[in-house]
């Protein structure tokens, strides 16, 4: 029997399927007050769960990565979304795996304060309040909601992961409800009519700690399509077609199989503009405007928004490497690249990635020339000086900035800011995936040019209507319109050359005497 991610997950986390039967069954008749219920039993035969919860990601929003030393996290990077969690703690945390983290002084080493039902509900019926700092909602019966629970399915990772930078759909591109249940044409993978998998199937848990998912917007051991290779080529090449094999070296398989994100009919959040925040009515009131499909365009709390639909990913090299723009950094002239990814076309380990790029516009301190953190969300009713109450970047900076230990300097500047988003889901059948005149043609989605390569030109053209190629020193100027019978200018013949015939050390071929 073949061993996937998720029978892996139930074994290595001992939480469910290797419990005694006994144990199981008194999940029945538990009555649950918080996540000590759970440890109290769950602990017996897995000693370490209380630790392997608590050195997650998922619980600390803190990490030092490992390729480039920063300590990022949730806790400590800056976005172009809502920007700052800090001095915001109530309403972002509202999606953090535990209860209570209102502010700094949230004790991190208290382990009954762990959500352990947000990620196993099965009754459709947990959520928290949206700005309760992660406390669940009164009218969630959580003892009912405990006896329930099993391995995380699509919508208890979704409930954070489709919602998150302060909507459905703002942040990732690739991830909405429409994952829930999708088509098999929206994604191959989650569909019941393709793999029917759910998220820990690829974000299967580490190897030392099974609460600790793979998968991350910050450095990791290898880009993202490594974990497909993991299962497609286990059994060797995945293409018939050598050609498409070689493309594998060096483009990521997402950028051939996600044709287009936001695709299952949901817009996604392209461009955030907080500099035309607090715009309010004659009368006061805050304004909020739709478009015709109903995304919020307008907001007096945030500013105004640009949606968008069946959006055609740019590329990037990508070799698993992020470095983020930090809080006390200098900002360097022009539009700021908050989170940028490693790799370049002389970079073994890189490869061509689909992203989704998005645009801000934002805030900082122009006389310290560094990002700042604003009180965005009033915390008591003492807070005068967040800005979704009195309107105010230069309370709020000061405010914020004063939160984390510094000095806003001032006064308020705007800086342009952009953020890139690797696309992994949404993943077509193949029999929708891209083919070559998709990128090998004038106006085509691949721009040769900012990839680095010399030859992009011919990249670029190669796929015209003109059935002539320059394949550079390989076989120089070719003719492709009889193909694959190839007329080679070099040699004066033609050669036959089927596609299935190339590999990545070149091509064998038929040539007539």
């Amino acid at each position: 029997m073949k061993s996937t991610p998720q029978m892996l997950l139930r074994i290595a986390s001992g939480l469910l399927l290797l419990a005694p039967l006994g144990l199981i069954a008194q999940h029945g008749s538990m009555n649950y007050v918080d996540a000590t219920t759970c440890l109290n039993c769950h602990q017996n035969f897995h000693p370490n769960l209380q630790s392997d919860v608590m050195n997650s990601l998922h619980w600390t929003w803190e990490k030092t990565d490992s390729a480039t030393g920063q300590v990022v996290g949730k806790k400590n990077v800056i976005n172009n979304y809502c920007i700052a969690v800090a001095s915001n703690e109530p309403r972002c945390t509202s999606c953090h795996i535990g209860v209570g983290y209102a502010d700094n002084t949230f004790d991190f080493d208290d382990p009954s304060k762990i959500d352990c039902l947000v990620c196993h509900d099965q009754t459709g019926t947990y959520k928290k309040v949206p700005t309760g700092a992660g406390a669940p909602d009164p009218g969630v019966d959580l003892t009912a909601v405990a006896r329930s629970v099993d391995l995380p399915d699509r919508n208890n990772c979704g409930i954070c992961h489709f919602y998150g930078g302060g909507g459905e759909g703002v942040k990732h591109g690739s991830m909405d409800s429409s994952l829930l249940n999708p088509s098999r044409e929206l994604d191959v993978h989650m569909s019941a009519d393709g793999g029917n998998m759910v998220c820990s199937d690829c974000h299967a848990p580490d190897e030392d700690n099974p609460h600790d998912i793979v998968g991350s917007r910050y450095s990791q051991a290898a880009p993202d399509n490594m974990m497909c290779k993991n299962c497609h080529e286990a059994e060797g090449p995945v293409h018939a077609n050598g050609f498409l094999n070689t493309h594998a070296d060096t483009v990521a398989c997402q950028t051939c199989h996600i044709p287009a994100y936001a695709r299952g009919g949901k817009a996604t959040k392209m461009y955030w503009d907080w500099t035309t925040a607090g715009q309010k009515n004659p009368d006061g009131s805050q304004i909020v405007t739709r478009d015709a499909d109903g995304n919020v365009i307008y907001d007096t709390k945030k500013g105004s928004f640009i949606w968008k639909e069946n959006v055609i990913p740019e590329t990037k090299w990508f070799n698993g490497t992020v470095t983020y723009t930090l809080l006390d950094d200098q900002l360097p002239a022009g539009r700021v690249t908050i989170n940028k990814l490693g790799g370049d076309i002389n970079d073994d380990n890189a490869y061509i990635f689909p992203v989704k790029r998005f645009v801000g516009r934002q805030p900082y301190d122009a006389g310290a020339n560094t990002f700042a953190v604003p009180n965005l969300f009033p915390n008591n009713a003492e807070d005068t000086t967040a800005y979704w109450k009195a309107f105010d970047w230069d309370a709020a900076l000061t405010s914020g900035m004063d939160y984390v230990g510094r000095t806003f300097v001032g006064p308020v500047g705007i800086v342009d800011t952009e953020m890139f988003w690797i696309q992994n889901h949404m993943v077509a059948p193949k029999e929708m995936a891209l083919t070559c005149t998709d990128c090998h043609t004038w106006g085509s989605r691949i721009n040769f040019y900012e990839l680095g390569f010399e030859n992009a030109q011919a990249l670029q053209t190669s796929m015209q209507s003109d059935p002539w190629v320059n394949t550079g020193d390989w076989m120089g100027w070719i003719n492709v319109d009889a193909d694959p019978w190839i007329w080679v200018m070099d040699i004066g013949k033609y050669i036959y050359m089927p596609g299935g015939a190339i590999s990545s050390d070149g091509g064998w071929a038929y040539a007539p005497k």
